[in-house]
């Protein structure tokens, strides 16, 4: 992709709050037109991130849904490219996590963490795939994948497990999509300092004090990564997933 000669437009799932609106506040930076998905619940935090995005120069559009239903995201990113012109970058962030024992985890619980973390990536990914492929160019499809996608937690089963799904869908699109142009990377944070710890800031205090370089990392660092890989300098890379943890594992 070349950058600076077309208004580029990319698509973020998860972009309310937390890395979801970091991400799309640096693509506003970077140039990008951003169109914001998220569920309907979270309407408020997407028009407040639209708000921001417009006050950099740049146009947001909203497209609400559910990112493990095909339908509904399928028809965000008809929504985007059809409002915003075109469709570049797509970056599938949505996602969940829970802090669940591994002899009492619910298949409910189990299957819900697929559903978002892996599913949605997927339909996510194939849904800007084809669109950009009936646009006629390549593109960027960029997903979150974790620390945890290396180095399990006994405490998150379901979202290591659906995590390191990611690294494999990052591989297989990777591989099935060069020949459109189309390239696949994830990324994959340490321990973020988002809404998600509000109710255990505790253990994240204390996970926090075990990272190298001496601090949380905050939504600003994941969204620096996922700069690069919305940029041309991103273009040789495909199919990798890259730790940015501050130093906790190294691979």
């Amino acid at each position: 992709m070349t950058d600076n000669l077309i208004t580029r437009v990319a698509l973020v799932t998860g972009g309310g709050q937390g890395i979801g609106r970091a991400i799309a506040l640096r693509l506003a930076d970077d140039g990008f037109d951003v169109a914001l998905n998220d569920v309907e619940r979270a309407e408020s935090h997407v028009a407040d991130v639209i708000k921001e995005i417009e006050k950099r120069g740049r146009r947001g559009v909203a497209v609400l849904g559910d990112v493990t239903k095909a339908d509904e995201i399928r028809t965000a990113v008809d929504i985007a490219a059809r409002e915003l012109g075109r469709l570049d970058v797509t970056v599938a962030n949505a996602g969940i996590a829970r802090m669940e024992d591994f002899l009492t985890l619910e298949p409910e619980s189990w299957d819900s963490s697929f559903a978002v973390n892996t599913k949605g990536v997927f339909l996510t990914w194939q849904a800007s795939a084809r669109q950009f492929i009936a646009e006629g160019h390549g593109g960027k499809l960029i997903a979150a994948a974790s620390q945890a996608a290396y180095r399990a937690s006994p405490d998150l089963p379901a979202y290591s497990a659906s995590k390191w799904a990611v690294r494999g869908l990052t591989q297989a699109a990777a591989q099935a999509l060069a020949k459109y142009g189309i390239t696949a990377n994830s990324y994959a944070p340490g321990i973020v300092n988002t809404p998600l710890w509000d109710g255990a800031r505790d253990v994240f205090d204390a996970l926090v004090s075990t990272i190298p370089l001496g601090r949380a990392q905050e939504p600003t660092d994941v969204a620096d990564l996922v700069s690069f890989f919305a940029s041309s300098k991103s273009d040789y890379m495909t199919g990798q997933t890259i730790i940015m943890d501050g130093g906790m594992l190294f691979s």
